[in-house]
């Protein structure tokens, strides 16, 4: 029988040191060869930067927080808008009406489309189809809305 010659790792030679952690939860490097512990850091990470012989976080220099940005105004959609120039409006109107209403007040302006008023009349329908009574639009005649009350 022959004998298999093991051969350690290049990884496996160069550790002499490893990290451990304590009952409080804190990191120490530990030399195998019984030196000095080096430590306590607050995380493994932090250890085993300070075993590679990285600066640690107190030598680097640290970026400022950043502020948190305030939540923008949520975008009012056409749905939405056309709902709000209804219940502002006493008559009927058909969507190319809307449409222009909606620009005017500042409310809802098209991102480009060519027929944003189609667009509209579609949505307006199927919330009508889906919600029915407690939809936010009527049908008064072909074409035309009305705001629900």
């Amino acid at each position: 029988m022959s004998k298999k010659k093991t051969t350690k790792s290049p990884k496996a030679a160069k550790r002499t040191t490893q990290v451990k952690k304590d009952a409080k939860g804190r990191f120490w490097i530990v030399p195998k060869d019984g030196g000095a512990e080096q430590g306590p850091f607050d995380t493994k990470k932090l250890a085993l930067d300070a075993k590679a012989g990285a600066p640690t976080t107190e030598a680097k220099a640290t970026k400022p927080a950043k502020a948190k940005k305030e939540p923008k105004a949520k975008k009012v959609g056409a749905l939405d808008a056309a709902a709000q120039v209804l219940a502002a409006s006493k008559e009927p109107l058909n969507c190319k009406a809307m449409i222009e209403a909606m620009a005017k007040k500042g409310l809802w302006t098209s991102p480009g489309g060519k027929t944003p008023h189609a667009t509209l009349y579609s949505a307006i329908i199927r919330e009508i189809a889906l919600k029915g009574k407690q939809s936010r639009f009527a049908k008064k005649d072909r074409g035309l809305f009305l705001a629900n009350a």
